[in-house]
Protein backbone atom coordinates (compact mmCIF):
# COMPACT_ATOMS: atom_id res chain seq x y z
CA UNK A 1 0.00 0.00 0.00
CA UNK A 2 1.63 2.88 -0.97
CA UNK A 3 -0.93 5.89 -0.55
CA UNK A 4 -3.14 5.99 2.56
CA UNK A 5 -6.35 8.30 4.00
CA UNK A 6 -5.18 10.89 6.94
CA UNK A 7 -7.58 14.10 8.42
CA UNK A 8 -6.49 17.27 8.73
CA UNK A 9 -8.05 20.33 10.65
CA UNK A 10 -8.15 24.06 8.40
CA UNK A 11 -10.14 25.42 11.10
CA UNK A 12 -13.54 26.51 11.05
CA UNK A 13 -15.10 22.92 12.00
CA UNK A 14 -14.19 21.78 9.12
CA UNK A 15 -12.33 18.23 8.94
CA UNK A 16 -10.98 17.33 5.33
CA UNK A 17 -9.54 13.92 4.32
CA UNK A 18 -6.26 13.76 2.24
CA UNK A 19 -4.06 11.36 0.62
CA UNK A 20 -0.85 11.07 1.60
CA UNK A 21 1.92 8.52 0.46
CA UNK A 22 2.28 5.80 3.72
CA UNK A 23 5.67 6.73 5.44
CA UNK A 24 8.88 4.61 5.18
CA UNK A 25 10.58 4.63 8.35
CA UNK A 26 13.83 6.61 9.19
CA UNK A 27 16.26 5.81 12.09
CA UNK A 28 15.02 4.74 14.86
CA UNK A 29 11.47 5.36 13.89
CA UNK A 30 8.65 3.02 13.42
CA UNK A 31 5.75 2.69 10.75
CA UNK A 32 2.05 1.53 12.92
CA UNK A 33 -0.60 0.53 11.46
CA UNK A 34 -3.31 3.24 12.99
CA UNK A 35 -5.85 0.70 15.33
CA UNK A 36 -7.41 3.76 17.49
CA UNK A 37 -6.80 7.41 18.00
CA UNK A 38 -8.98 9.42 20.03
CA UNK A 39 -9.99 12.98 19.81
CA UNK A 40 -8.72 15.20 22.68
CA UNK A 41 -10.16 18.37 23.58
CA UNK A 42 -7.36 20.42 23.27
CA UNK A 43 -7.74 19.39 19.32
CA UNK A 44 -11.45 20.40 19.62
CA UNK A 45 -10.58 24.01 21.42
CA UNK A 46 -7.35 25.07 19.65
CA UNK A 47 -7.88 23.75 16.16
CA UNK A 48 -11.24 22.17 15.27
CA UNK A 49 -12.72 25.16 16.09
CA UNK A 50 -9.91 27.76 14.74
CA UNK A 51 -6.29 28.01 14.98
CA UNK A 52 -5.09 29.33 18.10
CA UNK A 53 -1.57 28.30 18.83
CA UNK A 54 1.70 30.62 17.81
CA UNK A 55 4.90 29.41 17.27
CA UNK A 56 6.26 26.22 18.10
CA UNK A 57 3.17 25.55 19.95
CA UNK A 58 1.13 25.97 16.70
CA UNK A 59 -0.65 23.42 14.39
CA UNK A 60 0.91 23.07 11.15
CA UNK A 61 -1.55 21.53 8.92
CA UNK A 62 -0.13 18.02 9.29
CA UNK A 63 -2.59 15.13 9.95
CA UNK A 64 -4.56 15.30 13.21
CA UNK A 65 -4.40 13.29 15.99
CA UNK A 66 -2.36 13.20 19.35
CA UNK A 67 -3.91 9.90 21.04
CA UNK A 68 -2.88 6.89 19.07
CA UNK A 69 -2.70 3.30 19.63
CA UNK A 70 -1.33 0.96 16.81
CA UNK A 71 0.30 -2.45 15.74
CA UNK A 72 3.95 -2.12 14.61
CA UNK A 73 4.34 -3.20 11.01
CA UNK A 74 7.78 -2.34 9.86
CA UNK A 75 10.68 -0.78 11.28
CA UNK A 76 13.51 1.63 10.73
CA UNK A 77 17.10 0.61 10.95
CA UNK A 78 18.97 1.88 15.23
CA UNK A 79 15.10 0.26 16.45
CA UNK A 80 15.94 -2.03 19.53
CA UNK A 81 13.05 -2.21 21.57
CA UNK A 82 10.51 -2.86 18.79
CA UNK A 83 9.24 -5.88 16.49
CA UNK A 84 6.95 -6.19 13.85
CA UNK A 85 3.72 -7.24 15.66
CA UNK A 86 4.28 -5.28 18.68
CA UNK A 87 1.38 -3.63 20.31
CA UNK A 88 2.39 0.03 21.65
CA UNK A 89 0.45 3.58 23.13
CA UNK A 90 2.47 6.41 21.27
CA UNK A 91 3.51 9.18 23.89
CA UNK A 92 2.47 12.62 21.90
CA UNK A 93 5.34 14.62 22.00
CA UNK A 94 8.87 13.68 20.25
CA UNK A 95 11.61 15.68 21.99
CA UNK A 96 14.86 16.41 21.13
CA UNK A 97 16.26 13.95 23.91
CA UNK A 98 19.12 15.86 25.28
CA UNK A 99 17.45 18.86 27.55
CA UNK A 100 16.66 18.06 31.26
CA UNK A 101 13.01 17.74 30.75
CA UNK A 102 13.58 15.13 28.03
CA UNK A 103 16.16 12.78 30.27
CA UNK A 104 13.63 12.88 32.72
CA UNK A 105 11.03 11.57 30.34
CA UNK A 106 8.72 14.90 30.19
CA UNK A 107 9.19 15.28 26.67
CA UNK A 108 6.15 17.31 26.70
CA UNK A 109 8.35 19.99 28.41
CA UNK A 110 11.30 19.88 25.81
CA UNK A 111 11.94 23.45 24.70
CA UNK A 112 14.20 22.77 21.42
CA UNK A 113 12.84 23.52 18.34
CA UNK A 114 13.12 19.67 17.43
CA UNK A 115 10.35 19.14 19.37
CA UNK A 116 7.29 18.19 17.75
CA UNK A 117 3.56 16.85 18.70
CA UNK A 118 2.03 13.98 17.00
CA UNK A 119 -0.97 15.91 14.96
CA UNK A 120 0.16 19.40 16.26
CA UNK A 121 3.58 19.63 14.25
CA UNK A 122 4.30 16.35 13.01
CA UNK A 123 1.55 13.72 11.18
CA UNK A 124 -0.47 12.07 13.77
CA UNK A 125 -2.83 9.11 14.20
CA UNK A 126 -5.78 10.02 12.69
CA UNK A 127 -4.87 8.18 9.40
CA UNK A 128 -4.19 4.58 8.63
CA UNK A 129 -0.31 4.64 9.41
CA UNK A 130 1.96 6.73 12.07
CA UNK A 131 5.19 6.84 11.21
CA UNK A 132 6.49 7.24 15.22
CA UNK A 133 9.90 7.56 16.80
CA UNK A 134 10.47 4.28 18.94
CA UNK A 135 11.41 6.15 22.05
CA UNK A 136 7.75 7.70 22.32
CA UNK A 137 5.90 3.98 21.68
CA UNK A 138 5.18 2.16 25.14
CA UNK A 139 4.24 -1.20 24.56
CA UNK A 140 0.59 -2.18 25.51
CA UNK A 141 0.07 -5.01 27.76
CA UNK A 142 -2.19 -8.01 26.32
CA UNK A 143 -4.97 -7.48 28.41
CA UNK A 144 -5.86 -3.42 27.34
CA UNK A 145 -7.22 -2.81 24.15
CA UNK A 146 -5.93 -0.25 21.58
CA UNK A 147 -8.71 1.92 22.41
CA UNK A 148 -7.81 1.82 26.31
CA UNK A 149 -4.05 2.47 24.73
CA UNK A 150 -5.13 5.44 22.65
CA UNK A 151 -6.66 6.86 26.12
CA UNK A 152 -3.70 6.75 28.27
CA UNK A 153 -1.54 8.46 25.62
CA UNK A 154 -2.95 11.72 26.98
CA UNK A 155 -6.31 12.31 28.87
CA UNK A 156 -5.60 9.33 31.32
CA UNK A 157 -2.18 10.18 31.76
CA UNK A 158 -2.73 13.76 32.39
CA UNK A 159 -5.03 13.11 34.56
CA UNK A 160 -2.96 10.33 36.06
CA UNK A 161 -0.12 12.92 36.87
CA UNK A 162 -2.29 15.17 38.38
CA UNK A 163 -2.95 12.39 41.12
CA UNK A 164 0.35 11.89 41.69
CA UNK A 165 1.37 15.04 42.39
CA UNK A 166 -1.35 15.00 44.87
CA UNK A 167 -0.44 12.08 46.38
CA UNK A 168 -3.68 10.51 46.26
CA UNK A 169 -4.72 7.35 48.53
CA UNK A 170 -7.36 5.85 50.41
CA UNK A 171 -7.14 8.18 52.99
CA UNK A 172 -8.42 11.18 50.95
CA UNK A 173 -11.91 12.72 50.06
CA UNK A 174 -11.62 13.44 46.47
CA UNK A 175 -12.99 16.26 44.36
CA UNK A 176 -12.76 16.30 40.63
CA UNK A 177 -14.18 19.80 38.84
CA UNK A 178 -14.94 18.67 35.06
CA UNK A 179 -16.60 15.67 34.12
CA UNK A 180 -15.20 15.86 30.16
CA UNK A 181 -12.96 12.60 29.44
CA UNK A 182 -10.03 14.04 31.53
CA UNK A 183 -12.54 13.86 34.63
CA UNK A 184 -13.68 10.78 34.18
CA UNK A 185 -10.33 9.49 33.41
CA UNK A 186 -9.10 10.97 37.09
CA UNK A 187 -12.40 9.79 38.87
CA UNK A 188 -11.33 6.52 37.65
CA UNK A 189 -8.15 6.20 38.59
CA UNK A 190 -8.57 8.04 41.83
CA UNK A 191 -11.33 5.38 43.35
CA UNK A 192 -8.35 2.82 41.78
CA UNK A 193 -6.15 4.65 44.63
CA UNK A 194 -8.55 4.34 47.19
CA UNK A 195 -10.07 7.84 47.78
CA UNK A 196 -13.63 8.04 49.03
CA UNK A 197 -15.76 9.57 47.97
CA UNK A 198 -14.82 10.90 45.27
CA UNK A 199 -17.08 13.82 44.36
CA UNK A 200 -17.61 15.05 40.93
CA UNK A 201 -19.16 18.01 39.32
CA UNK A 202 -20.39 19.41 36.20
CA UNK A 203 -22.73 21.58 34.44
CA UNK A 204 -23.54 19.13 32.40
CA UNK A 205 -26.33 16.91 33.33
CA UNK A 206 -25.15 14.30 30.94
CA UNK A 207 -22.05 14.10 32.27
CA UNK A 208 -22.70 13.64 36.02
CA UNK A 209 -25.51 10.83 34.74
CA UNK A 210 -22.40 9.26 32.83
CA UNK A 211 -20.30 9.47 35.59
CA UNK A 212 -22.63 7.99 38.12
CA UNK A 213 -23.87 5.74 35.77
CA UNK A 214 -19.96 3.88 35.63
CA UNK A 215 -19.43 4.04 39.18
CA UNK A 216 -17.02 6.38 38.92
CA UNK A 217 -17.99 9.08 41.04
CA UNK A 218 -20.02 8.37 44.62
CA UNK A 219 -21.64 12.13 44.01
CA UNK A 220 -22.47 14.36 41.21
CA UNK A 221 -22.77 17.57 41.98
CA UNK A 222 -24.61 20.05 39.77
CA UNK A 223 -22.57 23.71 38.96
CA UNK A 224 -24.29 26.73 37.87
CA UNK A 225 -22.98 30.04 37.15
CA UNK A 226 -24.55 31.79 40.20
CA UNK A 227 -25.00 28.72 42.91
CA UNK A 228 -20.82 29.11 44.17
CA UNK A 229 -22.16 28.83 47.93
CA UNK A 230 -24.56 26.62 47.28
CA UNK A 231 -22.47 23.68 45.75
CA UNK A 232 -19.34 24.62 48.00
CA UNK A 233 -22.08 23.69 50.94
CA UNK A 234 -23.15 20.71 49.07
CA UNK A 235 -19.62 19.46 49.19
CA UNK A 236 -18.92 20.48 52.72
CA UNK A 237 -22.41 18.40 53.95
CA UNK A 238 -20.54 15.62 51.46
CA UNK A 239 -17.54 15.87 53.64
CA UNK A 240 -18.99 16.22 57.18
CA UNK A 241 -18.62 19.76 57.32
CA UNK A 242 -14.19 18.97 56.57
CA UNK A 243 -14.18 19.65 53.02
CA UNK A 244 -11.94 17.62 50.47
CA UNK A 245 -8.66 16.31 51.17
CA UNK A 246 -7.48 16.75 47.03
CA UNK A 247 -9.17 18.10 44.49
CA UNK A 248 -8.37 17.93 40.77
CA UNK A 249 -9.48 20.76 38.18
CA UNK A 250 -10.12 18.93 34.86
CA UNK A 251 -12.15 21.72 33.49
CA UNK A 252 -10.06 24.88 33.33
CA UNK A 253 -13.09 27.00 34.26
CA UNK A 254 -12.44 30.12 36.82
CA UNK A 255 -15.53 28.92 38.86
CA UNK A 256 -14.26 25.57 39.02
CA UNK A 257 -10.86 25.98 39.62
CA UNK A 258 -12.54 28.33 42.58
CA UNK A 259 -14.47 26.12 44.00
CA UNK A 260 -11.64 23.39 44.18
CA UNK A 261 -9.85 25.69 46.45
CA UNK A 262 -12.16 26.72 48.33
CA UNK A 263 -13.72 22.72 49.25
CA UNK A 264 -10.47 22.49 50.46
CA UNK A 265 -10.11 21.30 53.99
CA UNK A 266 -6.61 22.37 56.36
CA UNK A 267 -3.84 20.90 54.48
CA UNK A 268 -5.60 19.89 51.75
CA UNK A 269 -3.90 19.46 47.96
CA UNK A 270 -5.28 20.97 44.99
CA UNK A 271 -3.74 20.18 41.41
CA UNK A 272 -4.67 22.30 37.84
CA UNK A 273 -4.83 19.86 35.22
CA UNK A 274 -7.38 21.99 33.04
CA UNK A 275 -6.08 24.11 30.00
CA UNK A 276 -6.63 28.00 29.22
CA UNK A 277 -7.92 30.83 31.23
CA UNK A 278 -7.47 32.82 34.36
CA UNK A 279 -8.29 32.34 38.08
CA UNK A 280 -8.27 34.94 41.20
CA UNK A 281 -8.18 34.41 44.38
CA UNK A 282 -7.93 35.47 48.04
CA UNK A 283 -4.35 34.20 48.27
CA UNK A 284 -4.26 34.06 52.30
CA UNK A 285 -7.81 32.75 53.11
CA UNK A 286 -7.69 30.12 50.25
CA UNK A 287 -3.52 28.54 50.29
CA UNK A 288 -1.78 30.27 53.24
CA UNK A 289 -4.15 29.91 56.11
CA UNK A 290 -5.42 26.72 54.95
CA UNK A 291 -1.88 25.35 54.63
CA UNK A 292 -2.84 24.02 51.45
CA UNK A 293 -0.89 22.99 48.17
CA UNK A 294 -2.00 23.86 44.63
CA UNK A 295 0.06 22.01 41.95
CA UNK A 296 0.28 22.80 38.39
CA UNK A 297 0.28 19.82 36.06
CA UNK A 298 1.16 18.87 32.15
CA UNK A 299 0.14 16.07 30.87
CA UNK A 300 3.01 13.24 32.22
CA UNK A 301 6.26 11.42 31.53
CA UNK A 302 7.26 8.44 29.96
CA UNK A 303 8.21 6.58 32.94
CA UNK A 304 4.74 7.24 34.50
CA UNK A 305 2.91 6.30 31.38
CA UNK A 306 4.67 3.08 31.17
CA UNK A 307 4.11 2.77 35.22
CA UNK A 308 0.31 3.41 34.39
CA UNK A 309 -0.25 1.15 31.31
CA UNK A 310 1.10 -1.46 33.87
CA UNK A 311 -1.45 -0.35 37.18
CA UNK A 312 -3.89 -0.89 34.63
CA UNK A 313 -3.26 -4.00 33.33
CA UNK A 314 -2.42 -5.50 36.71
CA UNK A 315 -6.26 -3.58 38.34
CA UNK A 316 -7.92 -4.70 35.27
CA UNK A 317 -8.93 -1.26 34.57
CA UNK A 318 -9.92 -0.07 31.24
CA UNK A 319 -10.46 3.33 30.03
CA UNK A 320 -12.62 2.31 26.99
CA UNK A 321 -15.32 2.56 29.70
CA UNK A 322 -15.88 5.86 29.36
CA UNK A 323 -16.00 5.64 25.13
CA UNK A 324 -19.38 7.01 23.83
CA UNK A 325 -19.08 7.24 20.21
CA UNK A 326 -17.11 5.40 17.69
CA UNK A 327 -16.02 6.52 14.17
CA UNK A 328 -14.13 5.50 11.36
CA UNK A 329 -11.70 7.88 9.49
CA UNK A 330 -14.59 8.06 6.57
CA UNK A 331 -16.98 9.83 9.40
CA UNK A 332 -14.31 11.76 11.04
CA UNK A 333 -16.67 14.80 10.69
CA UNK A 334 -19.53 13.32 12.93
CA UNK A 335 -16.95 12.21 15.02
CA UNK A 336 -15.15 15.86 15.61
CA UNK A 337 -19.12 17.51 15.47
CA UNK A 338 -19.84 14.89 18.34
CA UNK A 339 -16.81 15.68 20.66
CA UNK A 340 -17.36 19.89 19.93
CA UNK A 341 -20.69 19.17 21.19
CA UNK A 342 -18.89 18.18 25.09
CA UNK A 343 -22.16 16.12 26.40
CA UNK A 344 -21.11 13.18 25.57
CA UNK A 345 -17.72 10.72 26.93
CA UNK A 346 -14.59 9.79 24.90
CA UNK A 347 -14.87 10.09 20.95
CA UNK A 348 -12.81 7.79 18.99
CA UNK A 349 -11.36 7.25 15.90
CA UNK A 350 -11.55 3.14 15.29
CA UNK A 351 -9.23 2.16 12.47
CA UNK A 352 -8.81 -1.64 10.89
Amino acid sequence: MSVMTGIVLPGGRAVRHVEVPVPEPGHGQVLLAVRASSICGSDIRAIYREHLGTGAEAYRGVIAGHEPAGEVVAVGPGCRRLGVGDRVAVYHIAGCGRCGECAAGYMIGCESPARAAYGWQRDGGHAEYLLAEEVTCLPLPPSLSFVDGALVTCGFGTADEGLRRLRVSGRDRLLVTGLGPVGLAAAMLGRALGAAPVIGVDVVAARREQALALGLVDHAVEAGPDAAAEIAAEIAALTGGEGCDAAIDCSGAPAARLLALETLRRWGRCCFVGEGGTVSFAVSELLIHKQATLHGSWVTSLPHMAELLARLAAWDLHPERIVTHRYHLDTAAAAYAIADGGAGGKVTLIGS
